[in-house]
């Protein structure tokens, strides 16, 4: 064997060896240093929880379950007492059950546990719905990035307000947000024969989802609309059955009681209703001003989701209707603002990564309870309200449908594109020896076939940059047909695109535990 063959042996074999290596390493130095990785990894997320945790046991107000506490009452005097739902009050306070009858019948089963159960069981359901609505909305972002990602997650949603409020409280809120997810998955994947069922579900436990009813009708769903109705209908004629003075009770004088509620001025009320509240405190809002306000709020609402199902932007869609929700009910507390979860996601979707991070660092805040005390003045009118002024800029900002492409660009792009072949084919001699002109034959074949290549890329070129030049193109292909063309006549290749209600509101001061 020669040098230079043994030479080429050993580089063979060299390069069979790397191949064989396992991915981010060669041999036990990649395994050792993918072990490293995650050792990080996983240090890093146990000093993350770590935080989260202390962060969460000292520094925000705890609920102690007190809206569970309500749900579990309610459906203990109705049950277990022969009282009506709307009858139980917690001890010391004015506060009971607010909901429609039909979300005490879908409690009924703590009737037959304790409290301490029920508690469990509440926190067990909120972390499946908040595992479900994930998966709906950044689901195939976090696979990506495997259990890292998903411990990341976790930990920053514990650290949100209205999420980690809704789990102190016992709250609904996230199951409510997962029926709906679940409908605006089955319509943006092609699947709607179910959708309505959920937004039927929530608009019967809460009045606030039946504004995705009008979704669907915005988004010509009228089949999901009708199924919808039909479900928050039958739900509601169940809960009649079921409990018909409780219902009458509610239809004609609980629903129209927002006292039953709370104080619309308490600073946990994020809606416009609750701005206008504290804005004249002590004195009571203009219901007429109120109610210009949630119209002109509809009409900017209707106005961009048309947009979003213009372009089949379902995501969209559903985190302008929460948004636009949020706003015109009379009452938003605080733990209601999971609804603006689609729209993090969106706003993730389209890389505004800036944007996303500044608001979920205000929302981590808990800042509007700095004007827990006196909201008066031009700080308490900005301060106490930053949750509100979120919800209005998502409204109006958030990035919805597909992304238009920028004209002024478009334009330079345009002006540097080569000019379309000319009509007049350029003449092509033929050499001395060849009886018949070069533009039949093999020559003249490959001439056009390399002349249709250049032809279809430069409509693509011109698809993409404009319908003028597409135009030019084609013309220029009929007119040059036959012929080979020259460096100053073959189109330009193809260029890459730039691509209420909530029972536990406080009057004064914390209820007692």
């Amino acid at each position: 064997m020669s040098a230079g063959s043994a030479t080429a042996g050993a580089a063979g074999t060299a390069g069979t060896a790397e191949a064989d290596a396992p991915p981010g390493g060669r041999g036990s130095g990649g395994a050792a240093a993918l072990l490293g990785t995650d050792r990080r990894r996983f240090l890093l997320v146990l000093a993350l929880a770590v935080a989260v945790g202390a962060f969460t046991a000292t520094v925000p107000l705890l609920r102690d379950w007190f809206d569970l506490r309500v749900y579990y009452g309610a459906v203990d005097t109705w049950v277990h007492h022969g009282g009506s739902i709307y009858d139980y009050r917690v001890p010391g306070t004015a506060y009971g059950f607010t909901y429609p009858p039909f979300a005490a019948l879908g409690m009924l089963p703590m009737a037959l546990v304790g409290l301490s159960t029920a508690i469990v069981l509440a926190l067990l359901l909120n972390l499946a719905a908040l595992t479900l609505v994930v998966g709906i909305l950044v689901g195939p972002e976090l696979r990506r990035y495997g259990w890292f990602g998903c411990a990341l997650t976790a930990c920053l949603l514990a650290l949100l307000e209205p999420v980690r409020d809704t789990f102190s409280f016992g709250q609904v809120n996230l199951v409510l947000l997962a029926l709906v997810m679940g409908d605006a998955w089955l319509l943006s994947a092609g699947r709607g024969r179910w959708a309505g069922v959920g937004i039927g579900l929530a608009a019967a436990v809460k009045l606030t989802p039946a504004l995705f009813i009008a979704l669907l009708l915005l988004g010509r769903r009228r089949r999901a609309a009708g199924v919808a109705m039909a479900v928050a209908a039958a739900a509601t004629a169940l809960a009649a059955w079921a409990a018909p003075d409780a219902s009458r009770f509610y239809w004609t004088d609980a629903l129209w009681d927002t006292s039953r509620i709370g104080r619309l001025a308490y600073v946990s009320n994020q809606s416009l209703q609750g701005v206008l509240a504290r804005l004249v405190a002590p004195q009571e809002p203009s219901r007429e001003l109120w109610a210009t306000l949630a119209l002109l709020v509809l009409c900017v609402w209707a106005r961009r989701t048309s947009r979003a199902l213009a372009d089949e932007d379902w995501t969209a869609a559903f985190a302008l209707t929460g948004l636009a929700a949020c706003l015109v009910s009379p009452i938003t507390w605080v733990h209601h603002l999971v609804w603006l979860l689609p729209s993090f996601a969106v706003l993730l979707r389209r890389r505004r990564l800036r944007v996303a991070a500044a608001l979920y660092a205000v929302l981590c805040s808990s800042v509007v309870w700095l004007w827990f005390d006196d909201a008066s003045g031009l700080d308490g009118f900005l301060g106490s309200n930053t949750y509100a002024w979120i919800t209005l800029g998502l409204l109006l900002w958030l990035p919805a449908g597909q992304p238009r492409p920028v004209r002024p660009a478009l334009s330079r792009r345009a002006s540097a594109t080569p000019a379309a072949p000319s009509t007049a084919a350029p003449a092509i001699s033929a050499a001395p020896d060849q009886s018949r002109p070069a533009s039949s034959g093999g020559a003249a074949a490959v001439g056009r076939a390399l002349f249709a290549g250049g032809a279809a890329a430069g409509g693509r070129t011109a698809g993409l940059e404009g319908t003028e030049e597409t135009e030019g193109t084609e013309e220029g292909a009929e007119g040059t047909s036959g012929s080979v063309p020259t460096g100053s006549t073959r189109p330009s290749a193809a260029k890459p695109q730039s691509s209420s209600e909530r029972a536990s509101s406080y009057t004064a001061d914390p209820p007692p535990a």
